[in-house]
């Protein structure tokens, strides 16, 4: 019980070393294929979740600096990142013109209703979360200022060991 409590404190406060597995919610990817969270996976390697919306700038700024080092990140580790659109159902169509014109080669997955943003105590965008291969929560983060990226690799890096 008291594992369960701090655990769950831990994760409130943000700390970035609480441990919790990925809720099951049903999203769509930006191709209409259905994704159960619950079921992301990278092969026992780290994934990066990041939540975003089209008309937030500190994620754009984000997603950007983490697409330029994407592939040295992909070589050093494995990880894999999954984008993760809060964009009002109205606004979805807009996720995937943007990501064609960012050059993105993450996954991005919906989430209209916030329902995966909720389940994971998500209160503002930019939130990073580091997973580790066994899909555990190692690390988050909120916000975004410049260089930024460079402590999410180093949270990729330690879920890697």
């Amino acid at each position: 019980m008291f594992k369960k409590l701090f655990i769950s404190a831990l994760l409130l406060c943000g700390a970035s070393s609480a441990f919790a597995d990925l809720p099951a919610v049903t999203l769509q990817d930006i191709d209409g294929n259905t994704v159960n969270t619950a079921e992301l996976y990278n092969d026992g390697k780290p994934m990066v979740i990041s939540f975003f919306a089209t008309w937030c700038k500190p994620c754009m700024r984000e997603l950007k600096a983490i697409h330029e080092v994407y592939p040295d990140w992909q070589d050093e580790t494995g990880v894999r990142v999954i984008a993760v659109s809060t964009d009002t159902a109205q606004d979805a169509q807009k996720v995937k013109p943007l990501v064609a014109s960012k050059g993105w080669e993450y996954q991005v997955l919906l989430d209209p209703s916030e329902e995966f943003k909720r389940q994971l105590g998500v209160n503002d965008i930019p939130h990073v979360f580091v997973v580790d291969g066994k899909g555990n929560i190692v690390w988050n983060h909120q916000g975004y200022i410049d260089g930024g990226e460079e402590d999410i690799l180093e949270a990729v890096k330690k879920a890697a060991e």
